[in-house]
């Protein structure tokens, strides 16, 4: 984890950390057996492969802010301009978004969360008070099989660095580190890439890690 202005420690205060835990809780609940099942059950159904757990592991995480009554995409403005403006996930005070895409978004994904917190002159639909940014670190990156082109939690930590004055939110940044039992690796077919699951572990039980 990585904190910005303060939000580890925010995050444990009274107020915020029942929904703190509920994250931690939402993240620590899927396991690596649920991803490899998962993946292998797409690479059989899936007329177009996948190339890296992304499409996993996003809906897993998307699924446990559900079942947990997070509201997703949550409109940040009460205008149609706020059709535009939404974050992947709210609940009372505080604004996730979960980013496993192209570097380029890294900056709207941390800016989202500030425009939930702070006044504006456009009339807010969804009022938060700080951010969580949930992303791939390195050595996911390169376990998962994940495109070169997306931002990890290194980058954001960079990315932290240049918008400090305009990031003005407690903000907590969780990068997933890689899976120890199985790596992603590739093969090519035609012109693609496609993701083959490596089980790393000796004697690893897929059924026993659900």
């Amino acid at each position: 984890m990585h904190s910005h202005r303060h939000g580890d420690e925010i995050f444990e205060t009274k107020r915020y950390q029942s929904i703190w835990y509920e994250i931690d809780d939402v993240l620590s609940s899927i396991t690596e057996g649920q991803i490899i099942k998962e993946f292998e059950n797409q690479q059989e159904t899936r007329k177009t492969k996948l190339k890296s757990i992304s499409k996993v592991l996003n809906p897993l995480i998307k699924a446990g802010f559900r079942s947990r009554e997070w509201t997703p995409e949550s409109q940040i403005f009460e205008s149609e301009e706020g059709n535009t403006w939404r974050l992947d996930f709210s609940k009372d005070l505080i604004s996730v978004e979960v980013g496993f895409n192209h570097g380029e978004a890294m900056a709207w994904n941390l800016i989202k969360p500030t425009l939930a917190s702070q006044i504006t002159h456009l009339q807010r639909k969804t009022e938060t008070t700080a951010g969580v940014v949930i992303t791939a670190t390195q050595n996911l990156k390169i376990a998962g099989g994940f495109d070169n082109a997306i931002g990890t939690f290194e980058d954001y930590v960079r990315h932290l660095g240049a918008l400090q004055n305009i990031v003005t939110i407690p903000l907590v940044i969780i990068g997933i580190e890689a899976p120890e039992s199985f790596h992603v690796e590739h093969k090519t077919v035609g012109i693609r890439k496609i993701g083959h699951i490596v089980h790393t572990s000796i004697g690893l039980c897929v059924e026993c890690q659900s």
